[in-house]
């Protein structure tokens, strides 16, 4: 018999469930105020898809990807991020007729194939905002203070947003130059990736996590420094709103991201205590993936948001709630004839919207006032055999201690006042 899942996964249970719940409707409502409507995307797409809009060169696709072969001999991929598929659908479902800007979220489960570790797990949820359309930085200085909204909201702080700009193809090409040369007579040092990446894509090195190939590459040319008219101005100009906005960040010549879409504004939003996977947050602005999606050439920004990092951050500054869920009315059946009673008065308060539940194992009543004491019942309709058999319940006020007993119509009345009153 299998009793663990596969490797890299995880079950979220009841009493983890309702955390999970609440950022979720954080976010729902976050994106609401900011007028971000949800998208829903397949689970799995072409793995064209992602081979063409991630990148062939990049570390998801060459290594991460959940990729097999349908029952039609069509290769399919596991989503390992949601752009591409948004674009996707931006693209086939004509989004861009809508309106001047497609403005999206969506909550949902990726899967990479990763070494699993705390905050890093082979099937991952992610939180993410897709604005394709404005090419201007104030959509991205709209989204970047969504994010940075949405966790003070969950009353996360201790959080360090980094900017970068990562340029665009007309400065990039320039600058690969600049940086293969600082780094051509320490590329035999550097790591394996890194060696690999000099290549293929030499800005991911100053990504790296190695600590020898950040000493190698200090000092190294920086983007900002090298950037065309077009992006130095965007770039000044997402700075501006940020400052206008009243948002605190810092500028990290650094940061690059791991994606080859990106272009123009890169962002991270780090929660330091989660160490090496402190990155809560991650996007940047995609000018050329609706193109290379097979789309007119349309302008895009957009982010994720890792939420079982979230969560940990949120689990580390003790914002997470430990209590079971909230059972307001527990009917409590003492003895088999007492148990039909018990079920029809449960039925008629489910009827009218009442959260309530019942003991099905027939425990004593000691046992039962313990779980309702244990899911902060406001009351308890107990029905012993006498009660059932004259159609009576007692009804107690946990919080006061007060009992009365009532006939089944005069107790439902009551519990539909104090519920639904």
């Amino acid at each position: 018999m299998l009793t663990t899942g596969p490797r890299g996964t995880h079950d979220i249970i009841p009493a983890e469930a309702k955390n999970w719940r609440r950022v979720e409707e954080e976010a729902r409502k976050i994106c609401e105020v900011y007028h971000y409507g949800e998208i829903r995307t397949p689970i799995f797409e072409h793995t064209e898809l992602f081979l063409r809009g991630i990148g062939e060169t990049t570390d998801v696709v060459q290594k991460e990807m959940y990729t097999f072969t349908d029952r039609g001999n069509r290769s399919v991929t596991l989503r390992p991020e949601n752009t591409a598929a948004v674009v996707r659908s931006y693209l086939e479902q004509k989004l861009y007729a809508e309106a001047q800007a497609a403005k999206l979220f969506y909550i949902g489960p990726m899967f990479r194939y990763d070494r699993p570790q705390a905050g890093r797990l082979r099937q991952f949820h992610q939180f993410g905002i897709e604005a394709i359309g404005p090419a201007g930085p104030s959509v991205d200085a709209e989204i970047i203070e969504l994010a940075v909204r949405f966790f003070e909201k969950l009353g996360l702080n201790d959080l360090n947003l980094l900017i970068n700009s990562v340029g665009c193809p007309k400065c990039r090409p320039q600058y690969r130059l600049m940086l293969q040369e600082f780094l051509q007579d320490k590329k035999d040092q550097l790591c394996g990736n890194c060696q690999s990446r000099y290549d293929r894509n030499p800005m991911r090195i100053l990504d790296c996590k190695e600590e020898k190939c950040n000493q190698l590459s200090a000092g190294a040319p920086q983007m900002v420094d090298c950037l065309c008219d077009e992006c130095a101005e965007h770039f000044a100009g997402l700075r501006q709103f940020l400052d206008a906005a009243g948002i605190n960040y810092a500028l990290n010549p650094r940061l690059v991201r791991g994606l080859d879409y990106y272009t123009k504004t890169a962002f991270e939003i780090q929660y330091p205590l989660l160490g090496a996977q402190s990155a809560v947050c991650g996007g940047g602005r995609y000018d050329g993936l609706i193109e290379e999606c097979g789309g007119p050439a349309t302008p895009g920004i957009g982010f994720a948001i890792g939420l079982e990092r979230v969560l940990l951050a949120m689990e580390k500054q003790a914002l997470l709630d430990p209590s079971e869920d909230v059972v307001p009315v527990w009917v409590l059946p003492l003895g088999k004839e007492a148990s039909l009673s018990a079920y029809s008065l449960l039925t008629r308060l489910r009827q009218l919207g009442i959260a309530s539940d019942m003991d099905h194992g027939g425990r004593s009543l000691k046992s039962q006032m313990k779980q309702a004491n244990r899911t902060q019942a406001r009351y308890v309709a107990i029905i012993g055999e006498d009660e059932a058999r004259t159609n009576k319940v007692t009804l107690k006020n946990m919080t006061t201690g007060e009992q009365a007993l009532l006939s089944a119509d005069e107790a439902v009345k009551q519990l539909e006042q104090e519920m639904n009153g």
